[in-house]
C-alpha cells in the first residue's frame, strides 16, 4: 500500500474527529454561549447540512480541476471552517461556521476513494479505500475522547484550533506524498459527472447506503439509553463504551476492505446480514452488562464492514465519472444519519420499549438488502456479460478486449 494513502487518512481523521467532537462539546457551548442543550445541537445538524449540500455541488464545481488540488482545496476550506468555528463571537456565527466545516466532508471522502483506488493495483482497491476510512474510524477511538478533553479543560475553542492545526498536517501531507500523475483533471468533466448520475443502479447504490447506514444510525443514536436502562451501567461508563464501538468499526473497516476485494458483492451483502442478526439480537444482548458491551463491538464492526463495499459499489455502477457518484454517496451516509436516528426515534416515542430503535434498525437493514439485490438484478440486465468476464476483458490487449471466455 502506498504511504499516500496515509495523508488521505490524516485529512478523514481530522474530519470525523470535527464532526463528532461537537456531541461531547454540547454543553460545554451551551453554557459559554448562553444558549439551550437542544438550540446548540442544532450546530450537529448545520455540519450535517453541509455535508449533504457540499458533496455534489463541489464535486460538480471541481469536475475538471486536477484531484491533487481539489483534495488540498477540500482541506484548506475545512481548516478555515474549524477556524471560524474556535473565533466565532456567538451562536449564529458558530452555525455558519459549523455549516462551512461541513461542505468539504462528503466531497473530501468521495474524491479521496477515486485517488486512492488509481494508487493501488485493482485486487487492491477496496482495501486502499478502507485505509482512508480508517483515519475516520480511528477518529472515533482516540480523536473523539482526546479533543472532548481538550475542549472540557481548555475551552470547546481550542478544540476547534486543534482540528484546524490537524488539517494543515493533512494539507502538507497531501503536498508531500499524492503524487501529480495519478490524479490528473478527469476528461469527463462535469458533463459526464452528471451523466453518470442518470443511471438507476447508481441510485440504487445510493439507496442501500441511506438504508444499511440507517440500519445502524436508529440503533447508535439511542445507544446510551439502551446501556444505561436495559444494561444497568453507569453514565459514567458509557463514554468506554463507546470507544468500544469505535474499535469494533476500526477492525470491521478493515476485514471489509480486505474481505471486499476478494468479493465486492459477497462482502456487502454478508456484512448487511450480520447487521440484520446484531440489531434483532439486540433486545436480547442488552438484558446483561457483558453481552451489551459485546453488542457494541459487533455493531460497529457489521456496520463497518459494509463501508468500503458499499463506496466501492457506487464508484462501480458510475465506473465512467466516479468523483460525482462517489462524494453522492457521503451525502448518502449523512441522510442515514439523520433519517435512521428519526425512524429510531418514532420507535422509541411510540412506546415499543427501550431497545426498539435497534429492531428499526434491522428492518431498515433488511430494506438495503432488498434495494442492493435490486440494483445489482437491474445491471445483470443490463450488462449481461459477468464480472469476472469484464475484469478479465480489462487485462487483454485493446484489440482482443471483444473477446468473451
Amino acid at each position: 500500500m502506498p504511504l499516500a494513502l496515509l495523508a488521505l487518512a490524516v485529512g478523514a481523521f481530522g474530519i470525523g474527529t470535527t464532526e463528532f467532537v461537537m456531541m461531547g462539546l454540547l454543553p460545554d457551548v451551551a453554557n459559554d454561549l448562553r444558549i439551550s442543550i437542544p438550540t446548540a445541537g442544532h450546530l450537529v445538524s448545520a455540519y450535517a447540512l453541509g455535508v449533504v449540500i457540499g458533496a455534489p455541488l463541489l464535486a460538480a464545481v471541481t469536475a475538471r480541476m486536477p484531484r491533487r488540488t481539489v483534495l488540498i482545496g477540500l482541506m484548506a476550506l475545512f481548516v478555515a471552517g474549524n477556524v471560524l468555528s474556535a473565533f466565532a463571537p456567538d451562536y449564529h456565527w458558530l452555525l455558519a461556521a459549523r455549516f462551512v466545516s461541513g461542505l468539504p466532508h462528503g466531497a473530501f471522502f468521495g474524491v479521496g476513494a477515486v485517488v486512492a483506488t488509481t494508487m493501488v493495483a485493482p485486487e487492491r482497491k477496496a482495501r486502499s479505500v478502507s485505509l482512508m476510512f480508517l483515519g475516520l474510524t480511528v477518529a472515533n477511538v482516540a480523536g473523539v475522547p482526546v479533543a472532548t478533553l481538550m475542549g472540557q479543560h481548555l475551552g470547546w475553542r481550542a478544540t476547534f484550533l486543534g482540528v484546524g492545526a490537524i488539517g494543515l498536517a493533512a494539507i502538507a501531507s497531501l503536498a508531500l506524498l499524492i503524487p501529480h500523475d495519478r490524479t490528473a483533471a478527469p476528461e469527463t468533466g462535469l458533463r459526464g459527472e452528471l451523466a453518470a448520475l442518470k443511471s438507476l443502479p447508481v441510485w440504487l447504490a445510493l439507496g442501500t447506503t441511506v438504508a444499511g447506514f440507517g440500519a445502524l444510525f436508529a440503533a447508535y443514536s439511542y445507544i446510551t439509553p439502551m446501556l444505561t436502562d436495559a444494561a444497568g451501567y453507569a453514565d459514567s461508563s458509557v463514554t468506554l463504551l463507546l470507544a468500544l464501538f469505535g474499535v469494533g468499526a476500526t477492525a470491521g473497516n478493515l476485514l471489509g476492505g480486505r474481505l471486499a476485494d476478494h468479493s465486492l458483492r459477497g462482502t456487502l451483502f454478508g456484512g448487511l446480514v450480520s447487521l440484520v442478526a446484531v440489531l434483532a439480537l439486540f433486545p436480547v444482548l442488552m438484558s446483561t452488562a457483558w453481552s451489551a458491551a459485546v453488542a457494541v463491538v459487533l455493531l460497529g464492526s457489521a456496520a463497518f464492514v459494509t463501508g468500503s463495499p458499499l463506496q466501492l459499489m457506487v464508484m462501480e455502477k458510475a465506473s465512467a465519472a466516479p468523483s460525482l457518484a462517489s462524494s453522492a454517496n457521503q451525502a448518502a451516509f449523512n441522510l442515514a444519519n439523520a433519517g435512521g436516528a428519526w425512524i429510531g426515534g418514532v420507535a422509541l416515542a411510540a412506546g415499543f420499549g427501550v431497545t426498539s430503535p435497534a429492531t428499526a434498525g434491522a428492518a431498515l437493514a433488511v430494506l438495503g438488502l432488498a434495494v442492493a439485490g435490486a440494483a445489482y438484478a437491474v445491471d445483470r440486465r443490463r450488462t449481461p456479460v459477468s464480472g469476472r468476464e469484464r475484469v478479465v476483458a480489462s487485462h487483454v490487449p485493446q484489440d482482443m478486449e471483444a473477446v468473451r471466455y
